[in-house]
């Protein structure tokens, strides 16, 4: 499991258990390093785990105004514990991080999902966090990357013309 899938996936546990026993965070840090020795006893992730714990919950009740806005047919408190949660964590990574690429917040939360969530949780997270990314603005990350791919591709293509030419 690749380092920031693993963390992802710790941040999910962790919020779970935050949302199951009443989104108490006066035991944040207890959750965070439970998490830690139970799954992942020697795993130094340099704090991207507990930031993005800190961020979901800094910023969830705008992350549930976006859950409730984009999966209309559920109402909050009825979407499983699970797939709220995986749902918290994309939507934080896809609008309010600004270092993490929108593919790759929409795709790791399905992976999550997939994983921990039930049969048709992939697709149900895939659906509200598209149809986030659909409307919001891009984001610099991904202008950037794209630059990058572009300029990468021309390059590519200067140097087959030059090499065909000869």
């Amino acid at each position: 499991m690749a380092n920031r899938h693993l963390s992802r996936t710790l941040a999910m546990q962790t919020l779970f258990a935050w949302d199951f026993n009443g989104q108490k965070t006066d035991n944040l840090d207890e959750l965070i390093a439970g998490n830690f020795q139970q799954f992942a006893p020697s795993f130094n992730d340099n704090g991207f785990v507990e930031n993005l714990v800190r961020g979901v919950i800094e910023h969830v009740s705008d992350i549930d105004q976006y859950i409730i806005k984009y999966a209309t047919e559920w109402p909050l408190d009825q979407i499983t514990t699970v797939d709220r949660n995986v749902l918290r964590l994309g939507v934080y990574e896809l609008v309010f991080d600004q270092g993490i690429p929108a593919k790759v917040a929409i795709n790791e939360s399905i992976e999550i999902a997939k994983a921990f969530g039930g049969e048709a949780s992939g697709r149900f997270v895939n659906g509200v966090l598209g149809s986030i990314f659909k409307e919001m603005p891009a984001k610099d990350i991904d202008i950037k990357n794209e630059a990058e791919a572009a300029a990468k591709a021309s390059e590519a293509t200067q140097t087959e013309t030059e090499l065909t030419a000869n």
